[in-house]
């Protein structure tokens, strides 16, 4: 196996540990800019898994959302991007839906990708050309071929605020679930066929889905229609994306992209 994808795993699986430690006990939670929590949790986790992907990786570049960024990163050809609790909203109300999600990107393209869920006890992973896997298991996106029989999960928030509401009608089924990262694994690991967002991400909050959903089959485009290529001087992703097997993540966005679309009859 790998040498970079088995030290990603045991570096994930320590993390994940760490947090879920804290998990519904995480002490007092903080805000950064708007209403973005972070808790003890995302700041523990992110220093153990600095720790030991650093550690063993010390001419890697890093890119963390609980870390200051160093532009020194930009320097380099391989770079960990982490994001070491994704779903900080369900950690702290308790729902199981966060993760440890870590990717590990050459010359702008995930190479390795590491999703956790401590709470669920699933590990999903993906190496670049190796497939992707869930408990050891190789997964597939499903081969739904239309909207009107695909189950979309969506984020929570995107649902409680009326933002994917018109595309309710064209959709088999709309299921909100936790974390960004959690989503994109889902549809890797074909337990939902698509998602959407609508809203800007960060490249720490996609990296390792992305790549999780290519090596089971499938594509993540941003909304300007393109993937997205990593380690930017600026992470933020300022639209949203779209998630799932080729198929019916062209007719996402071509119904993103249509405010005047009507639904079948």
């Amino acid at each position: 196996m790998n040498d970079d994808l088995l030290l990603t795993i045991e570096a994930v699986r320590a993390a994940a540990a760490t947090a879920l430690g804290h998990y519904r006990q995480p002490g007092a939670v903080q805000y950064k800019v708007g209403d973005d929590p972070v808790t003890v949790a995302d700041h523990e986790a992110d220093a153990c898994l600095r720790r030991l992907l650093l550690g063993a990786r010390p001419g890697y570049g890093w890119l963390s959302e609980e870390t200051a960024d160093d532009p020194v990163r930009l320097t380099r050809s391989r770079v960990w991007i982490v994001d070491p609790v994704d779903g900080t909203r369900e950690f702290v109300a308790g729902i199981p839906e966060w993760v440890v999600s870590v990717a590990l990107v050459e010359e702008g393209r995930p190479i390795v990708g590491v999703i956790c869920n401590p709470v669920r006890g699933d590990l999903y992973a993906a190496v670049a050309q190796g497939g992707a896997f869930r408990n050891g298991q190789r997964v597939f996106c499903t081969e739904t071929e239309t909207l009107s029989q695909a189950e979309l999960v969506v984020s929570r928030t995107e649902s409680s605020r009326g933002e994917v509401t018109r595309f309710v009608p064209f959709l088999g089924s709309v299921r909100p679930l936790g974390s960004v990262a959690y989503k994109l694994a889902a549809v890797a690991a074909g337990e939902a066929d698509l998602n959407a967002s609508v809203q800007a991400k960060h490249e720490w909050d996609v990296c390792a889905g992305d790549l999780l959903v290519r090596e089971a089959g499938g594509i993540m485009l941003t909304l300007d229609g393109h993937p997205r290529r990593y380690n930017q001087a600026d992470p933020f992703i300022p639209d949203g994306l779209v998630a799932g097997n080729p198929q019916l993540a062209a007719a996402m966005l071509a119904l993103i992209r249509n405010p005047n679309a009507r639904p079948p009859t």
